[in-house]
């Protein structure tokens, strides 16, 4: 038996009868093709499908379908601006090296944008409790970390330097 529903993706609305056991990751992969959002573990543990359900970060891998009815997604698609540029959080995240095999990084994006959509000047340590729920195999964190702070209004972080080498210099 299939269950309507609808839903706001990106700014769009979709009407979409999905099984009841559908879950939202499996809904915006597989019907609606936006495949930004990647499945790790399929189990909520590593962040990778993390996608915005109303403003905050869930794990779309645990989320059913249904349980987005009348709500609004924003996957990684729907977080560039509309003339194709990048967000400031994305391009932060390739100004500050915080990319490697990019697996991570949407969930990674997504959460950083909740974070900062609720707390404009986080700290550090702030920082680091918004990502823990997301894995990054590749770059140890900090280039995530100085990438979001970056962000932060009032909050700059200067990379001097290359590679392993380099050294972040914080102020506000």
């Amino acid at each position: 038996m299939k269950v309507k529903i609808h839903l706001d993706v990106n700014g769009y609305r979709y009407e979409e009868e999905v099984d009841p056991r559908l879950t939202l990751l499996e809904l915006l992969r597989e019907d609606l093709e936006l495949t930004g959002t990647k499945e790790g573990c399929g189990m909520g543990e590593c962040g990778a499908c993390t996608v915005l359900l109303d403003g905050r970060p869930v794990k779309s891998c645990i989320l059913l379908a249904v349980q987005a009815n009348g709500r609004k997604v924003t996957t990684i698609e729907g977080v560039e601006h509309p003339d194709g540029t990048l967000h400031p959080i994305q391009q932060a995240f390739i100004d500050y090296g915080a990319i490697q095999c990019g697996f991570c990084t949407p969930g990674m994006v997504l959460t950083a944008k909740a974070l900062l959509e609720e707390n404009p000047t986080p700290t550090e340590r702030e920082v680091r409790r918004a990502i823990s729920g997301n894995l990054c195999r590749c770059t140890g964190y900090q280039k995530i970390v100085e990438a979001i702070l970056a962000c932060g209004e009032r909050k700059t972080v200067t990379v001097v330097g290359e590679g392993l080498n380099r050294i972040s210099k914080k102020g506000s």
